[in-house]
């Protein structure tokens, strides 16, 4: 075991990567390019701690039933069996924003070339298991989870990859991003601060429709450098692919992030965009981040209203887990720079 930024950890590394996951919370903390030594995944600009020991009523990460959450977050993390905010019962029961999967502490387990971390999530019922595999013989993060359902109960669950890039990868103006979702809508709730975008509206990718009739470019983060912006949009990945993507490059870094999945397994990709917007703890008016989140559902939500909405452009918004069943699920992670 090893830590990172104070925090208890465990890594693997070959020539070309290393990554390094938090005990606590599960997070994927870092995915370091080793030609040149970045890691395009977000690191908080606030003291992190491990979850187990947040307490209520510290205002450092705020009042809500995301403290928790935020006082841990780091990188790539897991929203399971929710993907948003909880509900007021649900809060009181202790489920945090986006589920246990992301606070709960993770047993983990290192090989020469791969890491196993396993996590019981009491509340929602489940076991979660995410392997992590580099190979010699080819380049990239090779990446399996593994759901199982411990009730006698079919259930509705939202399953999504947060994946969170921060600076110095993520750059207003600079940075660019891809994927391959066809048709998409912007957020309705106002629920990400000083967004400029029109809640509800549907378009075609890039091009997102603004308040007042105007369109943002959204292939590039942040692009108006001058003013604090947020967001979140969702985009259905399309029907005729089987594998979907997205991705992100820095021209003056020459590198670029890809994630790779089946459709059939997360048919959506949510874009959040945080550009210094959010004013109280922790954001504090100074957070630079972006989320590629693929998954089941398009929309951070409650579970009702998860339910209630069923589906998206004819695309379900959430998946089921038989009584007992075990789910498992792959995706790959490449790290590549200008020229290959």
């Amino acid at each position: 075991m090893t830590t990172f930024a104070g925090r208890k950890a465990a890594g693997i590394e070959n020539e070309h990567v290393r990554v390094t996951v938090l005990e606590e919370g599960g997070h994927i903390a870092e995915i370091l390019d080793k030609r040149t030594g970045v890691n395009p995944l977000w690191r908080p600009p606030w003291p992190s701690i491990e979850p187990s020991t947040f307490k209520k009523g510290a205002d450092t990460w705020g009042s809500g039933s995301e403290a928790k959450l935020l006082a841990g977050i780091m990188g790539h993390n897991l929203c399971l069996d929710i993907f948003g905010p909880s509900s007021e019962a649900e809060a009181a029961a202790g489920i945090t924003v986006h589920g246990e999967g992301s606070v709960t502490p993770y047993t983990i387990t290192v090989l020469a070339n791969e890491l196993v971390a396993r996590a019981q999530l009491p509340l929602a019922q489940l076991a979660f298991e995410r392997r992590i595999v580099l190979k010699n013989e080819a380049p990239g993060v090779f990446i399996t989870e593994t759901v199982e359902n411990l009730s006698a109960c079919d259930r509705p669950v939202a399953w999504t990859e947060h994946v969170t890039l921060g600076p110095p990868f993520l750059e207003p103006g600079v940075t660019e991003f891809a994927h391959n979702g066809t048709r998409s809508k912007v957020f309705g709730p106002p629920d990400f601060g000083e967004s400029d975008l029109e809640a509800g509206a549907e378009f075609v990718w890039p091009n997102a429709p603004r308040r007042g009739g105007e369109t943002r470019d959204l292939s590039v983060f942040a692009e108006r450098t001058r003013d604090r912006s947020a967001g979140f949009t969702t985009h259905r990945i399309d029907p005729a692919a089987e594998e979907a993507f997205a991705g992100a490059f820095h021209p003056g870094l020459g590198l670029r992030i890809t994630y790779f999945w089946k459709r059939s397994q997360f048919p959506w990709l949510g874009i959040w965009e945080e550009n210094r917007s959010r004013q109280g703890p922790p954001w504090n008016g100074n957070t630079v981040a972006l989320g590629l989140e693929f998954g089941v559902s398009p929309f951070p939500e409650t579970r009702r209203e998860m339910i209630e909405r069923g589906q998206l452009f004819d695309t379900p918004g959430f998946r089921w887990l038989g009584a007992r069943e075990r789910v498992t699920v792959e995706y790959r992670v490449e790290l590549t720079t200008a020229g290959n």
